[in-house]
């Protein structure tokens, strides 16, 4: 403990103070002294310039240039030494002699303090590098690369050095810049060389880890943090003292500061000043991120989102921000799926240019997913941005929000807050599990709340409506028409005053804010009306003299609630976290850190306020009641991405996949389910969201799913207008016993909880008692519901051992062996070959011998049933007497059977193939089948593909390995399948028709295979309905074979909100502890089981290494128009060709409710068949009757031809006159079949182009076009016509093949016209004469 500590001080808090220079006594004494002069040299050398020479510019050009000669000379060096370790040969000295190179001599270096540099004569053999100097000229380096590693930090690449060297360069001159301006005096000279020194050394040798890495080992982007920061220092101070001393700024007054005066900007040039000289201090507690997390940061801050020029005309101005906000409010932060799309179009030879991933049978379906939502968003925006701007344009042209003031302002205020309180706080309570912790049951509960177990889809309930129509109305009409009415009315207000000096800025930050409120109120309306509300109450009746604008007291306003809101989150956390009556402590120091924490609650307070104001996690030290302050993180909090990744069979050497594969653990199998978690919540979360099935949500917030074996944290990292980006974070299946308790305290009820203070005297029907009242407001966490349903998989578990005991169900699976075996024979498609191969029947030739007996050892009398004990072993006779009628049946179901008597062929290539597997059965089994470990051992080789031929007997199989891939191998798993579903129907395989019914329904419905397979990843990710595998489990010293069993079905979670801030601190401090003190005790107290804070599942969910997740997901992104629900309620996307689809299907309803009116007795709901073009696809292409089978109808002709746009639109326009022939052809229900005209599609597709240039054999009756069809129909909207077989239509023009498509398409649409034309005339006759008759 003792040694721990020193090696903080000096590795932590001393090299932090000096930039990393600390004495190492693990290092060699050349080390040590290297690194002390070095330190020295950057010290002394800019305070001696500044002491001993006047003040001048030559004199820090002077600085920086020996500072960049001496860093180049050094990073030089290093590299080149860097490059002879990688690339030098070693050079072995083997007799002595007086030598006239130079050696560098580690040895010798940590001998002799005196020399570094020495000519030496040595008798032993000496392994050396040449470091070339000049040609002919190299020094001898028997220096190691961790000597030189201890020495230098190494930069890999040529451009890290070039960037290390200029800022040396920077920081030298930037820094004796500040000198000569005389910023700094007396002993404040001194510090300043201290902080130019620790940032120039950090280039050098850098302090790690540091304070603000997120990562173990060494981190080559925290070398560039000190030096990075203290030149934008710098520059800062330099900017802000040139502006204040010139006095050309005109001051700005905002609610009554003064900014941009002179005094202001020297005041904050004094306050750069003194952080500048306060550099060690705050890098030792690590105040601010590595760098790259600063400039992520700068990315995303407000001041950086929102700039737009103001423009002239205003009316424009206000469409075209709201079209731009609403845009801007529907793209995503990440944009790999856009640049996915854009790639897929432009460049489709690249997309399946991966070599990481390996070729699978099942195709992922997520990428093409989310490059269709992406492309749905787009297509929409493309209509409703326009649509937006036109009519923002029209509205504020037309002066209503000028007309109708002060009442319209006051209207739509008190209409945002009602609307807002009913929707974000009013429903949201009464759906809560415990609505305000004092009732016991939610008051508006979904239809699954009562349900035990849950079988389908959640359903939609009135209330999800409600709550998604008041949330459409909320972003798309009231808080537009509040920000179009304060633009209206404010840029008037600035537009009279436009002779004043600020009424450009004041201008500026109306626009900002315009923009702000409108991307706020389309992304995160939840916490808006709260803000408006506020601001409306304050400025409006309170202070209404420190008003400046209602936008930018808004603006500035949604700033300060935010931080308020964070500062009540930190506050719970802390006071949720240290309370004394549930406090858990871990260790001993936890004990002596809660007493000694009391009497500090005052800088606690202040603490958690600075933290509140630069958003930084308010974490406890090594977990106890003590908290600090760490440095400003992103939303997704870590720096990197430790996105874990399955270990299977694709990125795994054979060797160790034949011998123990490192992915077989438990922890790497069961990931995938939470990948496939991952991706049912990509397709629905954010419809969720939307519909309020998780109450009230907002950026950052961490939720909790908990099922029998899911523990999933699920983090929102990003939220935009209809799209949701998260992080789900997977826990082991068996946590340890802390997660456990945990687990426990988030699934049990309170209901039933009695308790008041020390009595039980009961409490109100349908409320909570006091006890379970007070404890509810007492936790950092809270349910959200109890029964959210997710599609997945159901995962049981066999004991295989217990299912193969007694040798009688041993003998079971064998005979489902070696039946699937002769399944696969039968059913290949290469059987005819495999006969006729005159390798496989030579080898064979032998088996067809009347006294032919295989007695191999492997074969046993209680596992194989076609054992002759006579022959000590299986003889072909004693095979066919169990299996020949199976070997018949199978070949009978085939298309085109084969010969299958006793000495067929095929009969003795099933005896071969089933006599190979089992003895490679017994060859995996160490000829010890007779055992059931060795037995379960072999079985479980042979499921996951390891077949070992060992018998010369059987090495024919090598003839064609698809004999072991196609035959052997989906044999063993389909017994297995089959030997389970023995239990349950022990007698109903004995049927052959039954057996083989059965095997094929499990290759068609489930997947078998071994859970190492890359198909098994992705047949789950495909949502296969079913799964099978044999898991081999050795943890913890069991040695055990389990059957997993997957089903397809919908899932109960229960969601957990947790306080944000609680994981963001709990989080920080897993990181301080493991990484900057060192903390490597797996049982330390920061992870011990807290109840009331889920400490041990939250720390459990941090980045590998830091927790022990066994997955982490990327980034994932889930759009709204994936849900279907939500669809329902809110409808499609707006987009061109939904319009034009839309405009069609209603021109065409038009036409039928027309045709139909027309006629005597007709009414549009007959004539519409049900509606739209739905009704087309119930009429049957072909009628038969039940005394003619369809096999028995002749079949027409099928000619293949390409269609022309001008006969499709021809055959289109013939959908005019649908609706006249309607009601009079319905009762002959005349029609005809013709290869010319094309079946009419339901939605879209038949009207769409594209979609009939088509042509796809399988797909022939779902398209509209003239490729190949058997029995092609045209079908009007209320009947069909057909002359099936006529010579005029399917006669001599339709035979004629490809040789002239183009004369039998003219052909076939003359006559088809002249069809229609009669039956127009019969139509328009009849229509006369009912109308004479009247």
């Amino acid at each position: 403990m003792g040694s721990q500590a020193l090696q903080i001080l000096r590795q932590g808090v001393w090299a932090s103070l000096t930039g990393g220079w600390y004495v190492d006594p693990h290092q060699s004494t050349f080390s040590n002294c290297f690194h002390l002069y070095l330190w020295i040299f950057l010290l002394a050398f800019p305070f001696l310039l500044y002491m001993a020479l006047p003040p001048s510019l030559l004199v820090a050009g002077v600085y920086s240039a020996v500072v960049a000669v001496f860093f180049t000379a050094i990073k030089v060096v290093n590299y080149r030494l860097h490059a002879m370790f990688d690339l030098g040969e070693i050079v072995e000295k083997k007799q002595a002699s007086l030598t006239a190179e130079f050696d560098l001599d580690h040895e010798s270096l940590q001998e002799s303090q005196e020399n570094t540099l020495m000519i030496e004569e040595k008798a032993k053999p000496k392994q050396y590098y040449r470091f070339w100097v000049l040609p002919g000229k190299w020094l001898r380096v028997r220096y190691d690369r961790l000597a030189l590693l201890a020495l230098l930090d190494r930069n890999r690449r040529v451009g890290e050095n070039v960037f290390a060297v200029v800022l040396a360069s920077l920081v030298a001159f930037l820094g004796f810049l500040l000198l000569l301006q005389g910023f700094f005096r007396d002993i404040w000279v001194f510090q300043f060389c201290l902080v130019i020194a620790s940032c120039q050394y950090s280039l050098l040798k850098s302090v790690q880890p540091d304070a603000a890495s997120p990562m173990h080992g060494h981190n080559w982007i925290i070398v560039y943090s000190r030096p990075v920061y203290f030149c934008l220092c710098c520059v800062m101070i330099w900017i802000f003292d040139l502006s204040g001393r010139s006095g050309s700024l005109q001051p700005f007054s905002l609610y009554g500061i003064i900014i941009f005066s002179a005094q202001f900007l020297l005041c904050v040039r004094d306050v750069l000043i003194v952080f500048a000289l306060c550099f060690p201090v705050i890098f030792l507690f690590g105040l601010l991120p590595q760098v790259n997390t600063f400039e992520d940061r700068l990315k995303t801050m407000w001041l950086f989102e929102h700039i737009l020029v103001f423009i002239v005309l205003f009316s424009a101005f206000c469409g075209l921000l709201l079209a731009l906000s609403y845009h801007l409010s529907r793209q995503s932060s990440d944009p790999t799926i856009l640049w996915s799309l854009v790639r897929s179009k432009l460049f489709p030879e690249l997309e399946n240019r991966n070599p990481e991933e390996p070729p699978v049978e099942i195709k992922d379906p997520l990428p093409d997913k989310l490059r269709n939502s992406v492309k749905e968003i787009l297509h929409s925006d493309l209509v409703i941005c326009p649509l937006m701007a036109v009519i923002t344009f029209a509205i504020s042209a037309s002066t209503v929000f000028i007309a109708l003031q002060p009442a319209l302002s006051v209207v739509l205020y008190i209409l945002a807050g009602v609307v807002g309180f009913i929707t974000h706080y009013l429903l949201p309570q009464l759906r809560k599990q415990l609505p305000w912790f004092c009732l016991a049951h939610p008051l508006l509960r979904s239809k699954e709340y009562s349900q035990f177990e849950v079988r389908d889809a959640a359903q939609l309930m009135w209330f999800e409506k409600l709550y998604a129509w008041l949330q459409c109305v909320e972003k798309y009409f009231i808080y537009p028409a509040v920000v179009l009415n304060s633009l209206t009315t404010e840029a008037r207000t600035v537009g009279q005053n436009h002779k004043e000096t600020h009424w450009l800025i004041r201008a500026f930050f109306i626009s900002v804010a315009g923009m702000k409120l409108l991307r706020s109120s389309f992304c995160t309306p939840s916490q808006q009306y709260v803000t408006l509300c506020f601001t409306t109450l304050f400025f409006h009746y309170d202070y209404p003299h420190f008003s400046e604008t209602f936008l930018i007291d808004y603006y500035f306003m949604s700033i300060l609630f935010s931080k308020m809101w964070d500062l009540l989150y930190k506050l719970r956390f802390v006071l949720t976290y240290i309370a004394p009556w549930q406090i858990t402590w871990g260790s001993a120091f936890h004990a002596f850190a809660q007493p000694f924490a009391v009497p500090h609650s005052a800088v606690l307070f202040v603490q958690a306020v600075f933290s509140a104001i630069f958003s930084t996690p308010l974490n406890p030290v090594l977990g106890s009641a003590v908290f600090v302050t760490s440095y400003t993180r992103p939303v997704k909090f870590w720096e990197r991405d430790y996105n874990t990744k399955r270990v299977d069979h694709s990125n795994t050497r054979l060797a160790t996949q034949l011998d123990r594969n490192p992915g077989a653990d438990d922890n790497n199998l069961n990931s995938i389910f939470y990948e496939h978690l991952t991706r049912s919540l990509q397709h629905s979360l954010c419809g969720d969201l939307l519909l309020g099935r998780w109450g009230n949500y907002s950026t950052g917030d961490c939720f909790i799913l908990a099922s029998d074996y899911l523990n999933a944290l699920v983090h929102i990292i990003e939220i935009g207008n209809g799209l949701v980006t998260f992080q789900l974070r997977g826990l082991e299946f068996r946590g340890t016993y802390c997660q456990q308790r945990e687990v426990e305290a988030i699934t049990e009820g309170v209901e039933e909880d009695e308790g008041c203070c020390c009595c039980e005297p009961g409490h109100l029907p349908h409320m909570l008692s006091f006890n379970a009242a007070f404890g509810q407001r007492w936790l950092a966490w809270e349910v959200a519901a109890t029964k959210y349903v997710l599609e997945g998989y159901s995962i049981s578990d066999n004991n295989a051992a217990s299912m193969l005991q007694v040798f009688d169900l041993r003998k079971i699976l064998i005979t489902y062996y070696v039946k699937s075996i002769i399944y696969y024979v039968s059913r290949s498609s290469k059987l005819e070959e495999w006969l006729t191969n005159e390798t496989i029947q030579e080898a064979l030739r032998p088996c067809l011998g009347s006294n032919y007996v295989d007695s191999d050892p492997t074969f046993n009398l209680n596992i194989d049933e076609d054992y002759d004990h006579r022959a000590s072993g299986i003889t072909p006779s004693s095979f066919c007497m169990v299996y020949l009628d199976w070997i018949q049946y199978c070949n009978s179901r085939r298309q085109t059977p084969v010969t299958c008597e006793r000495d067929s062929p095929l009969v003795n290539l099933c005896f071969g193939l089933c006599i190979l597997g089992r003895r490679a059965l017994g060859t995996a089994s160490h000829s010890m089948s007779a055992s059931l470990e060795p037995f379960l051992y072999g079985l479980h080789a042979l499921f996951k593909g390891d077949f070992r031929i060992t018998s010369p007997r059987d090495e024919w199989v090598f003839a064609d390995m698809d004999l072991l891939n196609r035959v052997v191998a989906p044999g063993v798993r389909m017994s297995l399948k089959l030997h389970q579903d023995h239990f349950t129907s022990p007698d109903e395989y004995e049927d052959p028709m039954v057996l083989f019914d059965a095997i094929t329904a499990n290759e068609e419905k489930m997947l078998i295979s071994h859970e190492g397979d890359p198909v098994w990843r992705s047949a789950i990710l495909a949502n296969m309905p079913s799964l099978l595998a044999l898991r081999h489990i050795m943890d913890d010293g069991s040695d055990e074979y389990k059957i997993i069993m997957l089903n397809k079905r919908f899932l109960s979670f229960r969601v957990i909100k947790v306080n944000r801030e609680c994981v963001r601190g709990l989080w920080a401090g897993q990181q301080q502890e493991l990484v900057f003190l060192r903390n490597r005790n797996p049982e330390r107290g920061s992870i011990q089981n807290a109840k009331q804070a889920l400490r041990n599942m939250i720390n459990s969910s941090c980045d590998q290494p830091i927790g022990y997740p066994i997955y982490v997901s990327p980034l994932t992104t889930s759009y709204a128009g994936e849900h279907s629900q939500l669809r329902s309620v809110w409808g499609g996307p707006v987009s061109p060709h939904n319009i034009y689809t839309w405009l069609i299907s209603s021109w065409d309803r038009l036409q039928k409710g027309c045709g139909a009116g027309c006629n005597s007795g007709g009414n549009i709901e007959d004539s519409d068949c049900g509606g739209g073009s739905t009704s087309i696809s119930t009429n049957p292409a072909v009628h038969t009757t039940q005394s003619t089978p369809a096999s028995s109808l002749p079949q027409p002709h099928i000619t293949t031809v390409q269609p022309s746009m001008g006969l499709l639109s021809s055959l289109q326009r013939t959908s005019s006159i649908q609706g006249l022939l309607g009601q009079q052809l319905s009762s002959s229900q005349l029609s005809f079949s013709s290869s010319v005209a094309p079946p009419p599609l339901p939605g879209p597709e038949r009207f769409c182009p594209a979609s009939l240039l088509e042509s796809s054999g399988h797909r022939t009756g779902q398209r509209a076009g003239l490729g190949p069809g058997s029995g092609l129909h045209y079908e009007s909207h209320f009947s069909k016509w057909s002359f099936s077989g006529r010579k005029g239509f399917n006669g001599p023009a339709s035979t004629e093949g490809e040789g002239a498509p183009l004369q039998t398409i003219r052909t076939q649409v003359r006559r088809l016209s002249i069809v229609v034309q009669f039956f127009k005339k019969i139509q328009k006759y009849r229509y006369s004469r009912s109308v004479s008759t009247l």
